[in-house]
């Protein structure tokens, strides 16, 4: 009998038992998504965005599909800090899965205020910065200029003793590495990536935008390839030499999804819009994920991280290539 592969992953300091993650902004806190699914069956979850204080978000329309993906213009709308630490983190803390929460803020005052009130909470295992959110005026400034990156997750770090600091970066720049690097330098135990892609839609009988933001946030399978891209760039020049794990996504909605991401650098990966589709999806990656290493005789989920052969273009050691068919 075929011992069943080891699943758990290391975020920094904190370890998952498998590398299945659910993205910011996609399940709520947790106790919106539970009824769906077995959350405790995941390496972790992702919180919305948390602020300093409550946010009603943009105004409608804020959510459109699109062809292979949809566009959302959110705006952070959240309970505020102090209604999350009271309300919404005892939730959190009962199912039975590490908890990332994601953070947001207008200023860096903003950001180190939510941080150090939350890193010293045993329910949080891990703080993700959002400084890459295209809906809201001021969502890019952090996002998109390395040195003010830098400087913010440097500031962060000296409050955040206990959690694992995560920076979400945007795909929304010239160069992706160069951002990752500052964001390393300054301190960051492991990057998010990639977050949405600044897009719109319009009604042509209208004559305006659909969304009443006008931009929103594209995300879903369109962008697959794109923030497969980016993640391999910034594994292979970045992240990969430095020993700083990656959380990749993008469009993942299936196992062999997942699976690309993590032979592309990616130590664990986020399952996002495909929930609002299927919540059952994050399971049947898991499955998908434990047969594919039964498969290529690979011991643990962690093989898998940039095992991608792309010097030569063909398959890394222990890949079995029979069968193979390429996906849209």
């Amino acid at each position: 009998m075929i011992p069943r592969p080891d699943m758990s992953v290391s975020i920094g300091r904190l370890t998952l038992r498998n590398p299945v993650i659910t993205l910011s902004g996609t399940c709520g806190y947790g106790d919106e998504y539970a009824p769906f699914a077995d959350l405790s069956a995941l390496g972790a979850f992702t919180t919305k965005s948390v602020t300093l204080e409550e946010r009603k978000g943009n105004p409608p329309p804020r959510i459109v599909e699109t062809p292979a993906g949809m566009l959302n213009a959110i705006g952070l709308a959240n309970v505020g800090l102090e209604r999350f630490v009271t309300e919404k983190l005892p939730v959190l803390a009962g199912l039975g899965v590490p908890a990332i929460v994601n953070v947001a803020g207008h200023c860096i005052e903003d950001y180190l205020a939510v941080c150090a009130r939350l890193d010293p909470l045993e329910a949080v295992a891990g703080l993700e910065l959002n400084v890459s959110c295209p809906n809201v005026a001021d969502g890019l400034v952090f996002g998109s200029d390395p040195a003010a990156l830098g400087n913010l997750v440097r500031k962060v770090r000296e409050v955040v003793r206990r959690s694992v600091l995560v920076v979400k970066l945007s795909p929304n720049v010239t160069d992706i590495t160069a951002t990752a690097r500052a964001a390393i330098d300054a301190g960051a135990d492991a990057l998010s990536l990639v977050n949405t892609f600044v897009g719109m839609a319009i009604d042509v009988e209208k004559c305006r935008p659909v969304l009443a933001n006008v931009t929103g946030g594209l995300s879903g399978p369109a962008i697959r390839p794109l923030a497969l891209h980016m993640l391999h760039r910034v594994y292979r020049e970045v992240a990969g030499p430095a020993g700083v794990p990656l959380i990749g996504m993008g469009g993942i909605t299936d196992w062999q999804d997942a699976v690309a991401f993590m032979l592309a650098g990616a130590t664990a990966v986020g399952i996002g819009t495909v929930l609002f589709v299927d919540p059952g999806v994050p399971v049947r990656v898991l499955e998908g994920m434990e047969d594919y290493l039964r498969r290529h005789g690979l011991a643990s989920a962690r093989e898998l991280t940039g095992r991608l052969n792309a010097l030569n273009r063909g398959p890394a050691p222990g890949c079995n290539t029979a069968g193979r068919g390429v996906r849209p």
